[in-house]
């Protein structure tokens, strides 16, 4: 009979959200499970409860660890980005980059990130949702008030953007983007959606 190995990894967490990331791009969210993961870092296998009260809170752990990590990528590059992209097809192509970027290179993880938000954890991956995209709303809400887009106020605008974009990102994700030259899908698309949302 095997002794359990004891509780002593220095950061956990970080270690057990790693793993499970590696595992859920290899095996997706099927794959997953506190006990197998606990085995792969090397802790004791009721270890990862301590941070992780059952499988769903590791996923909704790492699916809000995704939405910081996007959120870190807009904010440097839209914030940084600003003085020297003034024009709003300029930021927006940015922005649709950033995220088609990260849709490729961490495909099950925006899955994850985009499944159900229902309940009560729902509500902090919504919140998550919210402040990973704050500074691409906040672009749009400028550019209202500039008059470069329709000046609804409905969330109609902001909405379509997103889906837009989100459409676009599966599509490159799952290599549904043909022969051209991603960059240019992503530019084509975005200037392609500014037009309809002109002012007219």
């Amino acid at each position: 009979m095997t002794t359990a190995r004891p509780y002593h990894h220095g950061d956990l967490r970080t270690a057990l959200l790693r793993q499970a990331e590696r595992t859920l791009e290899e095996h997706g969210a099927d794959g997953l499970s506190l006990r197998e993961l606990a085995r792969d870092v090397g802790v004791s296998h009721g270890a990862p409860r301590r941070h992780f009260s059952d499988k769903r809170a590791l996923l909704d752990a790492l699916a809000e660890e995704g939405y910081e990590r996007l959120g870190r990528r807009l904010d440097a590059a839209l914030n940084d980005s600003e003085g020297e992209l003034g024009d709003l097809t300029e930021r927006l192509v940015l922005f649709a980059q950033i995220y088609v970027e990260f849709a490729v290179e961490h495909r099950a993880l925006l899955g994850l990130m985009h499944g159900s938000k229902e309940g009560s954890r729902g509500d902090r991956l919504r919140e998550s949702n919210d402040r990973a995209f704050a500074a691409p709303v906040l672009l749009l809400a400028e550019a209202r008030a500039r008059g470069d887009i329709d000046p609804d106020t409905t969330g109609r605008v902001d909405m379509t953007v997103l889906a837009v974009l989100q459409g676009l990102a599966v599509l490159a994700a799952t290599g549904m983007n043909g022969a051209k030259p991603l960059g240019v899908l992503v530019s084509e698309t975005v200037e392609t959606l500014l037009a309809g949302l002109r002012p007219r």
